[in-house]
């Protein structure tokens, strides 16, 4: 089958981020099976999702990882033109449908070179990884990524995570954390103001002081000028609290997220929250003893990926891609979680980010030319006695 009418398929399971993703999995198992290949699964505590992994090629040290996830980001509420779960050609060059982009073009791209590296004398093998639940907080790649680390006798030596990139190298990812502040004051009549605790006024200095926290690392020259913006971002994206204007609200919280550069930590920068939190308690239970700030994660943090550009990784996907053009990102992605299991990481697949989860998600025919391409001269490079 050809790239493009694997993807055809892939499209149509609207498998979206927290759904059950059996049946996009089993027909991927079975699609890799009936080339001879085993498959081993990686089953959440619940059994209705599971991760995939593979070997293509022999037992040995040093092979490379492709990493793709099969879920995807809901459509409702989008101004789709196109069914987004038919693949659709305008004949405009472009694949049209939910994932042909981010990311089940990349996916799409490594089963339709897999007759070829069965065929292939490997000298060093090939992984598949693909995992679920990626869209909703990158959840299952660490344990994905462990069981390669443990249920093969060998060691892989390099991890390449398919997100859309033009198929240039990217050897930088922000570390990401979501989280939510939750404020409990006590309601009262709006003009009683200082004799209450008003957890909207509470909160307000919360978020103000995240922002000068991120202002702050600015300012102490924390930067990191590989990225766009080049310093750790702290961002609210929702403030709830409150019944009317003429009472004081007991209730109120907020949704931020962390996006740090590699030389910031996360866990600091929550911790110095909380120690102001604590404070902010301490100072007001004289006024209302039941005060209380908690922050909660929306889900687990998922790491920074930091790959040197003279790591061998980097220079594989040069000689892969044809491009020596290095970049970095700021999306969450599954690469720093391939990174910290050992693995030399970096991202390079087919497609635009630009594309990724908005109305009308495309994949230029090209680029899966192209993506296609990049893994046939992966099997060149690792049927070669001189590999390393």
């Amino acid at each position: 089958m050809t790239a493009e009418k694997i993807l055809a398929k892939l499209v149509s399971f609207p498998v979206l981020g927290g759904e059950s993703n059996l049946p996009l999995l089993n027909w991927i198992k079975k699609y890799i099976e009936s080339h001879g290949i085993n498959t081993s699964l990686v089953p959440n505590e619940e059994g209705d999702k599971a991760s995939l992994h593979c070997r293509i090629g022999p037992a040995v040290d040093g092979g490379v990882i492709l990493s793709g996830h099969m879920d995807v980001v809901p459509v409702a509420g989008q101004d789709w033109t196109t069914d987004p779960f038919v693949l659709t050609d305008k004949g405009d060059g472009k694949l049209y449908g939910r994932g042909s982009c981010d990311m089940k073009g990349f996916l799409a791209c490594c089963l339709a070179a897999l007759p070829h590296m069965v065929k292939a004398d490997l000298k060093k093998p090939i992984y598949f990884a693909f995992s679920y639940d990626e869209e909703v907080g990158c959840l299952s790649a660490p344990e994905l990524a462990r069981a390669i680390r443990t249920d093969y006798k060998e060691t892989p030596k390099y991890a390449i995570i398919g997100e859309p990139s033009l198929m240039e190298p990217i050897v930088g990812q922000k570390g990401i954390y979501i989280l939510e502040t939750y404020v409990n004051g006590s309601a009262g009549h709006s003009s009683r103001i200082k004799q209450e605790v008003s957890a909207i006024h509470e909160a307000m200095r919360l978020i103000l002081w995240l922002e000068k926290k991120m202002d702050q690392l600015i300012a102490d020259n924390r930067l990191d000028e590989r990225f766009h913006p080049p310093h750790s971002s702290i961002h609210i994206g929702q403030v709830e609290g409150g019944i009317a204007p003429n009472v004081i609200a007991d209730k109120a919280h907020f949704y931020w997220d962390l996006r740090t550069i590699p030389m910031d930590d996360i866990q600091s920068i929550v911790s110095e929250f909380d120690v102001y939190c604590r404070e902010r308690e301490k100072e007001l239970r004289h006024i209302f003893p039941g005060f209380e700030i908690k922050t909660i994660e929306t889900h687990p943090p998922v790491p920074h990926l930091d790959t040197k550009a003279d790591d061998e990784v980097v220079d594989l996907i040069k000689r892969l891609s044809g491009n020596s053009k290095l970049d970095t990102v700021s999306f969450a992605a599954e690469a720093g979680q391939f990174a910290n299991e050992g693995f030399q990481s970096a991202i390079c697949g087919p497609g635009s980010i630009e594309q990724a989860h908005r109305a009308d998600e495309f994949i230029a025919k090209e680029q899966l030319e192209k993506g296609v391409e990049f893994l046939e001269n992966l099997i060149v490079e690792l049927s070669s006695e001189n590999f390393e």
